[in-house]
């Protein structure tokens, strides 16, 4: 008994997707390498397999079917994991590959960081696409690499997770970040008149819980008053410019607010810091494939060629 799956291999669903995609047999040709009249050849193909016109015309134009339109997300998913499919075996070639990488990321890293390495993601692997989430409280980071809704995290953690493989990335010094006007630019800040002081902090990454400076100075028995939390952190310099609020956090983002002109200016912090460590973390269940190995090595790269702050 003949199986209707027969009828049908993986060149015909790409060139399904792609006709469906541009909504032209000619561009869809161009796109494949190939010839309008074998693209138009499988085209009527497909057609008689689904007993659908897929594509028909609107005016000057070609448009998707209701039916057709339905198909291009399904058929972008088999092309995705035939593309996994083929990769796992080998080398992968990012030229070539149309995955999607997923990378969730804080946004308290370097701001040159994730520019940078999106740019090489883009250039090395053209038809590659990369979402980057926020790395929040609202992202159970762990289940998303388990489920491989997640490629990769990249965050930074007095303990980083023990669960999951991880690699150091960068290295930073915790400072304090004030107004161009602040009264602690003239008269120092030691340790009293920082914990007095008022704070701006991010909102925690944990949906119960605190940063990574609060859990410090915890260690040390020491509490500061938080008098702002703020869950968008590249917001966070512009309200310390306009008040007497103090941001604690690592030199290279302090660094870049500085050298664009924004009123403010980076003070020694008083507390004894340990070195802010930023992590790069994925799931064993990524570990030997080669796509995310390729990405990995992309991240770490990157890292690598991030000025150091002064």
């Amino acid at each position: 008994m003949n199986n209707p799956l027969d009828s049908v291999d993986l060149h015909l669903i790409r060139v399904l997707h792609t006709v469906l995609a541009e909504s032209s047999v000619s561009r869809a040709a161009m796109r494949l390498g190939s010839t309008q009249p074998a693209v138009s050849s499988a085209l009527r193909r497909l057609r008689a397999i689904t007993g659908d016109e897929l594509l028909v015309r609107s005016g000057n134009a070609m448009v998707p079917t209701a039916f057709g339109a339905s198909l291009i997300e399904p058929t972008a998913c088999i092309l995705r994991e035939a593309q996994r499919l083929v990769e796992g075996a080998g080398r992968f070639d990012a030229a070539r590959s149309t995955r999607l990488f997923r990378l969730a990321a804080a946004d308290y890293m370097d701001p040159a960081f994730l520019p940078q390495l999106i740019a090489t993601l883009k250039r090395e692997a053209p038809q590659c696409g990369v979402d980057v989430l926020p790395l929040s409280a609202a992202l159970d980071y762990r289940h998303a690499m388990a489920e491989g809704e997640v490629d990769v995290v990249l965050g930074n953690w007095l303990e980083p997770p023990q669960d999951l493989h991880l690699a150091p990335l960068l290295e930073d010094e915790i400072v304090c970040l004030v107004a161009a006007d602040h009264p602690a630019l003239r008269r120092g800040l030691d340790l009293q008149q920082y914990l007095q002081a008022e704070h701006v902090a991010p909102s925690p990454l944990r949906a119960a819980g605190e940063g990574v400076i609060d859990q410090h100075l915890h260690h040390l028995g020491l509490q500061r008053r938080i008098a702002v939390h703020c869950a968008f952190f590249n917001l966070i310099p512009g309200l310390v410019a306009r008040s007497l609020l103090v941001l604690t956090t690592g030199r290279r983002f302090c660094q870049r607010y500085v050298e664009a002109g924004l009123a403010v200016r980076i003070l020694p912090c008083p507390v004894p810091f340990p070195p802010l460590t930023y992590y790069l973390l994925w799931h064993a269940r990524a570990h030997h494939d080669t796509a995310h190995r390729w990405l990995r090595e992309q991240v770490r790269e990157a890292a690598s060629r991030s000025p150091t702050a002064t």
